[in-house]
Parts: structure tokens; sequence; C-alpha cells
């Protein structure tokens, strides 16, 4: 699915530089290294949430003698851990979504081929389906779930 990329003479900074492009320059360079910094950053932020998680709950290993104390103290460590595992499967999302960009494939859906969209990638970096193709997706699961 490679789709060519067009050069943009600067690097826009905000989401309301990139949606003030023209829409037959979509996925040009200056959008994809805006897309790239911003996954990155995020997938800075979640390293070092995880860093952070690692300490605070090695610093926590002494459990609290009173049974209240201890049991909220085992909850509070269930619920960040349940954090950082959501955060782990974006990590793995945004690997894919950078390796999507690096493979020209970003910004493009993977089921009908067409753009995804800037607003909808802007709300959510790492989607790989147009809001069509999510919505139908969706509706099948809830179906068959029912």
């Amino acid at each position: 699915m490679n789709k060519s990329k067009k050069a943009a003479t600067t690097v826009p900074s905000t989401a309301a530089e990139i949606l003030a492009m023209p829409a037959d320059d979509y996925m040009n360079a200056a959008q994809l290294d805006f897309f790239r910094t911003l996954l990155r950053a995020q997938q800075r932020e979640l390293l070092e949430n995880a860093a952070a998680t690692g300490a605070h709950l090695r610093e926590d290993s002494d459990l609290a003698s009173d049974p209240n104390d201890r049991a909220t103290q085992e909850e509070e460590h269930a619920l960040e851990l349940r954090v950082r595992d959501r955060e782990r499967k974006l990590l793995s999302k945004i690997a894919s979504a950078l390796t999507r960009i690096a493979d020209g494939d970003y910004g493009w859906c993977e089921e009908t081929g067409e753009p995804i969209g800037l607003p909808r990638l802007l709300a959510r970096p790492t989607a790989t389906l147009c809001l069509e193709a999510q919505e139908r997706r969706e509706r099948m699961q809830k179906l068959q779930r029912d």
C-alpha cells in the first residue's frame, strides 16, 4: 500500500497547522514527521511511567501491618498494574505506527486503503482504520457478542 510521500516546505508543530494543510497534501513528509515526533513523545512518556511504577512498587514492597492498610495498598498496586498493562499494549501500537511511518503506510486504512484522516489521527495517532471501517468492525463485534 506504500503511498507516495510528497515533500513539504516546513514541519508543522501544532495540530492546527496539520489541519490547515491542503487535503491533497495528505501524509506529506512534514505530516509524517509531526506524527513520528508525537508518537515518540508518547512512547517516552509511557516508558517513564513504567519505570516509575517499578520504582514505586519496589519502594512499597513492605506490606503494612494493619490489614486495612495492607488491603488498600494491594488494591492501589493492582490498579497501577492494570493501568501499566494498558500502557504496555499502547506501546505495542505505537511501535506498529512508527513502523507504518517508516514503511510509508501510515495514515492509510488497513481495510479500505483510504485515508484515515488527520482529525482521527490527531485524536488517535495509532489508528489503523478509517472511521467507517472502524464503525463497521465495532458493529460486527457487537453483533457477534449479542
